[in-house]
């Protein structure tokens, strides 16, 4: 009888040796003798063989376990499911496998109350983390708990996604879900200090990246924890100077993005992302007027190193944005079809951080015609013909960057010289910033 058990226990260890290695021809070898074993689980940490797949990237084995009927939701000691060991590991094949067979993404484990959202976000796998994200828009969960609510689920300490993705220094993780609806404000319960905001743990953590998304979101800088803290206050506790400058409340105020954008009803995805970028290039050299004299200031790039060339583009002098007359046009408004830079949209678009007290903001209208602006595509460059660029080559010209530093240039450049955002009305500003990524025409398809 002993010797029975000793030779059941050594091929159960050969079964979760061989899914843990991937040895398809070891797996196969042992199932043949004993199929039940693929119920069996490891004795201290209760983990099935589909556990193991998951956790270590098997997908082969994985999907072999999952054709034998084997249950997506099986549980481990401490209530986890496979789908939060693989997006814990950041096992991103077994995350979309166990989706597709009917994983339940709304489990919470007994160690910390957390789901498999929070496990992606706290260890920093984007994909995993955009994967669960496009299955909870998709699946019952949306329609029964709510998309906006398991988004911002709470662990057992009262820690939404956001709040591991801040304190864990993962600026990509923490675009994801502000971009799908967390909550920049939220406050924690007992996770890490009571009360604290995702601003909050981003400046206990160090990150510049994460504060500046967060910034851009809206983040409240004179929120105070359970102890009377403001994110500025935290920054200087744990000695991260740069922060500290930049959540500092006396320090200007960040441009931010609305989200999700409620005066545009439709936003192509290109169009965004150029927006976005214009933002944090705006809020960029806002920190560099904050941090200069410090020894936390962030050096300009040079022309080199941005990859802008001081020679005249190719670009059409017509691409030229009619507002700025600095930057491409990169954004067109459809309907009327005017262009604009992705800069001068922004100022358009963009506003600082809302007030409670005050309205929301109205529907922006094109400069050009007045008409309601409600959606933005990008833009197809224009390239002159052949002729017209033989007869401009023959004249010299100046480069449109050192044009622009000899005449002083325009009204609307550098919005970082302001002395604060604050004092931007929204629809009259404009963005260009002296190093801007958009110096040179950029070949954007629609």
């Amino acid at each position: 009888m002993g010797q029975g058990m000793s030779c059941s226990s050594s091929e159960e260890q050969g079964l979760f040796s061989a899914v843990q290695l991937g040895d398809l021809e070891m797996f196969g070898a042992i199932l043949k003798r004993d199929s039940s074993l693929i119920h069996h689980s490891t004795v201290y940490d209760r983990n099935s063989p589909l556990h193991i797949a998951a956790a270590n990237g098997q997908i082969e084995i994985l999907s072999l376990l999952l054709d034998r009927s084997v249950k997506p939701d099986v549980l481990n000691r401490h209530k986890q499911t496979p789908l939060m060991l693989a997006a814990m590991h950041g096992k991103i094949s077994c995350v979309e496998k166990l989706i597709e067979a009917g994983a339940n993404i709304l489990m919470f484990d007994t160690l910390n109350g957390r789901t498999c959202l929070h496990y992606s976000a706290y260890y920093g796998h984007s994909d995993c983390l955009e994967a669960i994200i496009s299955a909870a828009r998709a699946s019952h969960v949306s329609a029964s708990w709510g998309y906006s609510r398991f988004v911002n689920i709470r662990d057992s300490k009262g820690a939404t996604p956001l709040h591991l993705a801040a304190r864990q220094r993962r600026p990509q993780c923490v675009h994801i879900l502000l971009d799908n609806g967390a909550l920049v404000c939220a406050s924690t319960g007992g996770y890490s200090f009571p009360g604290s905001t995702p601003l909050h743990l981003a400046a206990r953590g160090g990150s510049l990246d994460c504060i500046r998304e967060l910034l851009a979101w809206g983040a409240d800088r004179l929120q105070r924890d359970a102890s009377g803290r403001i994110p500025y206050v935290v920054a200087s506790r744990y000695r991260h100077g740069a922060c500290a400058t930049l959540l500092n409340p006396s320090s200007a105020e960040p441009l931010v993005w609305p989200s999700p954008l409620k005066f545009i009803s439709e936003l192509n995805q290109e169009a965004k992302a150029l927006l976005e970028q214009a933002l944090m290039e705006a809020n960029r050299e806002r920190e560099k007027i904050i941090l200069k004299g410090t020894v936390y200031s962030l050096p300009s790039p040079s022309a080199s190193d941005s990859g802008i060339d001081d020679d005249i583009s190719d670009a059409s002098e017509t691409d030229l944005c009619c507002i700025c007359f600095d930057q491409v046009c990169t954004i067109e408004v459809q309907g009327c079809g005017h262009r604009m830079c992705a800069q001068c949209t922004l100022a358009l678009c963009c506003h600082n951080k809302p007030k409670p007290t005050t309205s929301c903001p109205t529907v922006p209208v094109c400069p050009f015609c007045r008409s309601d602006i409600v959606k933005l595509v990008v833009a197809k460059l224009r390239v002159d013909n052949d002729i017209e660029r033989d007869i401009n080559a023959s004249k010299p010209r100046k480069s449109r960057r050192s044009r622009n530093l000899s005449e002083g240039s325009s009204s609307f450049k550098s919005l970082s010289a302001v002395g604060s955002f604050g004092k931007m009305s929204r629809g009259s500003g404009r963005i260009a910033a002296e190093d801007e990524l958009l110096d040179k025409p950029l070949n954007i398809e629609t």
